[in-house]
């Protein structure tokens, strides 16, 4: 049922210029999938669903671009800056940083990966980062890893 909602979700903002989520909502009624809009709203974090402005004014929901979705330089830096190791375990992703820098590690993590984030805790070296479930947690880490190997 999900997938199935979530690729009409594609579908109708790929068809019509859909402006908000009450419009979307009622687009999908018509199709058929009887949703709340918290559920709506789900579902455009999971798809990385973005509004961008229209030609005419306004704004509409379009799905992000790939190039969108790379790690911004600065939040990179400061990962491979401050990071020493990433492991996932159960939902959780666990980073371990330099003495001082989980902080700022924390803050580039939730930025860069927003939409995989349910939420996270920084201490001084430790960063516990939740996510929906085993999988995503280990997704998670390895986009961490990812940026950690691609050290200069």
């Amino acid at each position: 049922m999900k997938n199935d909602r979530q690729a009409k979700i594609l579908e109708l903002i790929n068809k019509y210029d859909i402006e908000t989520q009450e419009v979307l909502l009622a687009k999908l009624s018509e199709e058929g999938f009887e949703v709340t809009q918290a559920t709506v709203s789900r579902d455009i974090k999971e798809l990385n669903i973005v509004k961008i402005s229209m030609k005419n004014s306004g704004y509409k929901y379009a799905i992000k671009s790939s190039n969108e979705d790379r790690p911004s330089a600065k939040y990179a830096n400061i990962l491979r800056e401050a990071a020493q190791s990433v492991v996932s375990a159960g939902n959780l992703v666990i980073v371990r940083t330099y003495s001082g820098m989980a902080d700022a590690s924390a803050a580039a993590i939730d930025l860069m990966w927003h939409y995989d984030i349910l939420g996270s805790i920084a201490g001084d070296d430790t960063i516990f980062v939740a996510t929906a479930d085993n999988r995503s947690a280990e997704i998670l880490a390895g986009r961490i890893n990812e940026v950690l190997r691609s050290k200069n």
